[in-house]
């Protein structure tokens, strides 16, 4: 097995719910939302994230509005809807019983 595959398809597996939670401190720009993911070691690129925005955005998820912008394009800027605070929140519980489950098999002594 590889580990660095395991390992992405890991980080893969939490992108959207990372996301989700940047967004719901307030608006974020997708270059912002790159640059925490990336402070926070998990990589991601943005052939990854604008497809993943799109889907959320269809799912009722996120919400987007245009900014003007002195310095080019006008930029995008996401915020969360109140249906995706409570996918968060539920994606949040079903976080925490996985931190415990997980702890609870990874702590438990061999002898």
């Amino acid at each position: 097995m590889n580990l660095e595959n395991t390992q992405v398809q890991m980080r893969k597996g939490i992108l959207e719910f990372c996301i989700l939670h940047i967004i719901s401190r307030g608006e974020v720009y997708a270059s912002d939302m790159l640059e925490e993911l990336t402070s926070a070691k998990i990589i991601v690129v943005e052939g990854t994230l604008y497809p993943l925005l799109t889907r959320l955005r269809k799912a009722g998820l996120l919400e987007y509005k245009w900014v003007e912008s002195n310095s080019g394009p006008p930029r995008k800027y996401y915020t969360i809807t109140e249906e995706g605070k409570e996918f968060k929140n539920s994606l949040s519980n079903t976080w925490l019983q996985l931190v415990e489950s997980a702890s609870q098999i990874i702590t438990k002594n061999n002898s």
